[in-house]
């Protein structure tokens, strides 16, 4: 099995099934990252094709310098800021297909369980804190590749985590009714 640098090698020599196997391995966290940046299955998807695009020009480039897993969450996140900026607003609340609330671990229920109050409490958060909470729970990055994708220190990192969490847990707390 090629590794992921192998597959960016054959992807900027113009190898199609390369591309098609890096995404394979790598749409479903990027997918999920993407998603709770846009908050819109369809527009999540048209990020992730732009992403996919972009790696296809961009695949040359590619120095070796982070994993290739860094360096895919950074396209992403970019083509995810591009693509959110442009738009004139957030569509109606009617529109947005929510992913459902099915039961997993903490950190996938955090990024997964839209419409349920831990999603509006992630939402409520400033964006650095949920470019954290995204990359972390959904994307299922190390801490240090987090640093890399936003181009901060780990300290920092963990600090937005932190604070993110407490925020999380606190909004949580404040919406328990006492019986």
């Amino acid at each position: 099995m090629a590794s992921d640098t192998e597959l960016l090698r054959s992807i900027a020599t113009g190898d199609a099934t390369a591309l098609s196997l890096l995404y394979e391995r790598h749409s479903r966290a990027l997918y999920g990252y993407l998603l709770r940046l846009a908050g819109d299955r369809m527009v999540a998807e048209e990020i992730l094709q732009d992403t996919m695009l972009a790696v296809w020009r961009s695949a040359g480039a590619f120095e070796g310098r982070a994993q290739v897993t860094t360096w895919l969450f950074g396209i992403a996140r970019r083509q995810a800021h591009n693509r959110l900026r442009l738009r004139s607003g957030p569509p109606p609340a009617e529109t947005i297909d929510r992913p459902d609330g099915s039961a997993g671990p903490e950190e996938l229920a955090i990024a997964a369980a839209g419409g349920t109050p831990v999603a509006a409490a992630v939402d409520r958060l400033p964006a650095h804190h949920r470019d954290v909470i995204a990359l972390v729970f959904v994307a299922g990055l190390p801490l240090a590749d987090v640093a890399e994708v936003l181009a901060i220190p780990v300290g920092t990192v963990k600090s937005r985590l932190f604070h993110a969490r407490a925020a999380v847990a606190a909004a949580l707390a404040a919406q328990e009714v006492p019986e």
